[in-house]
């Protein structure tokens, strides 16, 4: 269903039709990312819950544990299993950190590394069919809107 601005106006108190809920559409947005791309990445061993954090290690390897979970703003126990199976799957490896032995260094397999592009590529390919008629600035200003309203809600609960 198709909902055009104007239909979003703010309902009655009491009332808010998943259609008026930003909260609503982005969560079913993000499941349906979600699904497209299990669909695309389930062939090379590797599922949606490791993928912000192959991201992140593709963008820059050897974070800590600690560093990973703020970039990907996940909780510790959460990551903890995440990297457990990651290196499980020959994903990642882990080696102490030179300056603190009490930490471990996050670094890609030679396997995690040549799953990069194709792994980039289905990513992409899923942007694509979720902007799909909408132009570059169109879909430039969709995440510009997005990443907006992750930093308002990001700074009020530092509040």
């Amino acid at each position: 269903m198709s909902t055009k601005p104007e239909d979003l106006s703010i309902p009655p108190v009491g009332r808010l039709p998943r259609e008026a809920s930003l909260g609503y559409q982005v969560n079913h947005l993000a499941r349906l990312l979600e699904r497209a791309l299990r669909l695309r990445i389930e062939e090379y061993g590797v599922v949606p819950g490791q993928f912000a954090q192959l991201l992140a290690l593709y963008e820059q390897e050897g974070l800590t544990q600690r560093e990973l979970c703020e970039r990907v703003q996940i909780e510790q126990p959460t990551m903890a299993n995440t990297l457990q199976r990651m290196e499980r799957d020959g994903l990642i490896h882990r080696v102490p950190d030179p300056h603190d032995r009490r930490q471990a260094k996050v670094l890609l397999s030679d396997r995690a590394r040549e799953l990069q592009e194709p792994l980039v590529a289905a990513a992409r390919d899923v942007n694509g069919l979720a902007t799909r008629g909408l132009d570059g600035s169109e879909a430039a200003l969709l995440l510009s809107m997005i990443a907006h309203a992750i930093e308002n809600l990001e700074s009020a609960g530092r509040s």
